[in-house]
């Protein structure tokens, strides 16, 4: 899991990446690895989530609605699901999605 700072919503991430990083260390007890913040909408959206919003799939494609929308990704860099912010990554539905990524053959 990898997680993505951005403060495009309601400036909640306006601080300095070491910033972010303390504060999801000790208040939110995150220990995903955590990536410079970047823009996901916009004029400065980062090409990872130009590539994930314009995506053929008009299931994983879309807007980013809020922080904590998550893309799940296979071995091979394929973009498999994308869950809602609410969607907790313990979600049964994760789950059962990342297991089946898990178990498919390496290609």
């Amino acid at each position: 899991m990898l997680a993505f700072p951005a403060n495009n919503f309601g400036g909640q991430e306006p601080g300095s990446n070491s910033e972010i990083k303390e504060f999801c260390r000790s208040n939110q007890k995150v220990t995903v690895d955590l990536f410079a913040k970047l823009s996901v909408e916009g004029a400065d959206q980062a090409p990872l989530y130009k590539y994930l919003t314009g995506h053929p799939n008009t299931d994983i494609a879309g807007k980013v609605e809020w922080n904590f929308q998550k893309y799940l990704v296979g071995r091979d860099g394929t973009v498999l699901a994308k869950f809602g912010t609410r969607t907790l990554p313990e979600d049964p539905k994760v789950i059962t999605e990342v297991e089946k990524a898990l178990a498919a053959p390496k290609k």
